[in-house]
């Protein structure tokens, strides 16, 4: 997602990009089942794969702002099933810190989502992603950012 540049559907709709920092282990797993069992969903999501959503950094998050994205998913384990025992129950401690630290960056937190999709979940995951993409969409692109990473650099 370099730059933002507003997409548009043959329409002439807007279409959000969303980024997703997911779980190697879960969340990543039930997207690759979706899409190895043909279910189809919003193509709007673009996903990062972690080791572990315990090892998400918030400025992950502000450099997708800042390079294009309209939405931002963070998915991993369930309580209890985390693949390192406990990167999950950090991810979650964590979240509510970087809520705070987004909104101060001016980040509007619905377009913030957090989720649990274990790898055989596939169904949760289209509709997630079918939900988020909904959501944003309504929110229209994010347009605080835009210019920023010209400015700096």
């Amino acid at each position: 997602m370099s730059g933002h540049t507003e997409e548009t559907t043959a329409s002439g709709g807007f279409e959000p990009k969303i980024m997703a920092f997911v779980c190697n282990w879960c969340t990543y797993a039930g997207a690759d089942l979706a899409g190895t069992s043909r279910m189809e969903y919003r193509p709007n999501v673009r996903i990062v794969k972690l080791p572990c959503t315990g090892r998400i950094d918030p400025l992950f998050i502000l450099k997708a702002f800042e390079n294009g994205a309209d939405g931002v998913l963070v998915s991993g384990c369930h309580p209890g099933d985390c693949h390192y025992t406990t990167g999950n129950y950090h991810a979650r401690r964590r979240w509510i810190g970087f809520k705070n630290l987004l909104e101060f960056a001016g980040v509007d937190m619905m377009r913030l989502h957090f989720s649990w999709v274990s790898a055989s979940e596939a169904i949760k995951w289209v509709d997630l992603i079918n939900r988020v993409t909904d959501e944003v969409k309504a929110l229209g692109p994010f347009m605080e950012y835009k210019g920023l990473k010209e400015v700096t650099e």
